[in-house]
């Protein structure tokens, strides 16, 4: 296809990890590729739509997890594509939240290789379509925000948390899990309630997704006790009270049904 010549590369989203969310066009540069670098986050239902003839290689990118260091991910790239291959770039989610982008990019930009960018469904999108919630309610959630948590092993998420701490503004962080005494700590020091409603969902939109709804002043311990080790995702704010309240009320009938 015009669009993908030999030598050139893409960054392609795939989402959270359910094929079936995954664009047309993302299936079409899979199954033009020569060779696929793909996240751990990609989902072994995904790979399986690259045909058997591609070369894959797997250069991990989880938080937490081993990786391949992000220049010899470039380096790798950069190789393929002058040795005249077709090289897809597969991140979970979108390639330009959170997903290293600009450091591709650049690196095949200055080597003179035509690179472009496909987007992918964002977790907190496919979060909120599970949750049958909106991200944003009119006059309610007035502002989206999407906040990474991951820091090197140890470190404190350097984050503006008086910016954050907008009671009308819903926010998903990303690979926050770990850093959840630190988000809850500094989103309640910054003046946003305890109460204020908050969901992790980890694996979202595969078949073991799970979610779990709580209140800040309680995420520490349900970041640490609630859900497994898979990727998860935290959302906070009155926009998806409605899901966490009918959540937790379900629950408490059901445990007055067996009371």
């Amino acid at each position: 296809m015009s669009d993908f010549p030999k030598g050139s590369v893409w960054l392609v989203g795939a989402g959270p990890g359910d094929p079936d969310l995954l664009t047309r066009k993302a299936e079409r540069l899979l199954k033009q590729a020569d060779i696929v670098f793909y996240d751990a986050l990609v989902s072994d239902a995904i790979r399986q739509l690259i045909p058997p003839a591609t070369r894959q290689r797997s250069v991990g990118k989880r938080s937490g997890r081993h990786s391949a260091p992000q220049p010899l991910i470039c380096d790798l790239l950069v190789k393929a594509a002058k040795s005249g291959q077709r090289v897809v770039r597969l991140k979970g989610g979108d390639p330009s939240i959170f997903g290293r982008a600009t450091e591709e990019l650049e690196a095949c930009r200055q080597q003179g290789i035509t690179v472009a960018i496909c987007p992918g469904v964002t977790t907190a999108s496919a979060a909120a379509a599970s949750l049958e919630a909106s991200l944003t309610m009119r006059g309610l959630a007035r502002r989206l925000t999407f906040v990474t948590a991951h820091t090197k092993a140890g470190a404190v998420p350097e984050l503006d948390w008086h910016a954050l701490a907008d009671p009308q503004a819903t926010i998903a962080v990303y690979m926050g899990k770990s850093a959840a005494p630190h988000i809850a700590a500094g989103l309640i020091g910054a003046g946003l309630s305890r109460q204020a409603p908050v969901t992790l969902m980890e694996n979202v939109s595969l078949p073991n997704e799970r979610a779990f709804h709580t209140r800040l002043g309680m995420l520490p311990l349900a970041a640490e006790t609630a859900l497994g080790d898979g990727p998860t995702i935290i959302l906070i704010g009155e926009a998806i009270r409605s899901a966490s309240e009918l959540a937790l009320d379900g629950i408490s009938k059901e445990n007055a049904t067996k009371a």
